[in-house]
């Protein structure tokens, strides 16, 4: 099994910059296997992707985020972060970590989410 365990979330004003990570662990776990991201689900919406990154590094983003956001991941910590910036109301949700294990279909973990609000 994986465990995610995500941080960083909070209540910032618009303009606001927010950093969130996810530490990832478990029992045999190869973080370099692993495509990780962050998806978002606002209340009364549908959880939607905001940002992915591969194993190799390269990085997809939401339309929504591009320019604003950023996905990293430090295999040395086994953590993925989300930098965001120019943060906005629209971008109030819950943010949840998501692990891919690549070849695996059945590979999919999930966080328990944080909530970041963007309200002045």
């Amino acid at each position: 099994q994986v465990q995610l365990v995500e941080s960083g979330g909070g209540l910032v004003q618009p303009g606001g910059s927010l950093r969130l990570s996810c530490a990832a662990s478990g029992s045999g776990f190869t973080f370099s296997i692993y495509r990780m991201g962050w998806y978002r689900q606002a209340p009364g919406e549908q959880r939607e992707l905001v940002a992915l990154i591969s194993t190799s590094g390269i990085t997809t983003y939401a339309d929504s985020v591009k320019g604003r956001f950023t996905i990293s991941r430090d295999s040395a910590k086994n953590t993925v972060y989300l930098q965001m910036n120019s943060l906005k109301v629209e971008d109030t949700a819950v943010y949840s970590c998501y692990a891919h294990r690549i070849r695996d279909p059945l590979g999919d973990y999930w966080g328990q989410g944080t909530q970041v609000t963007v309200s002045s």
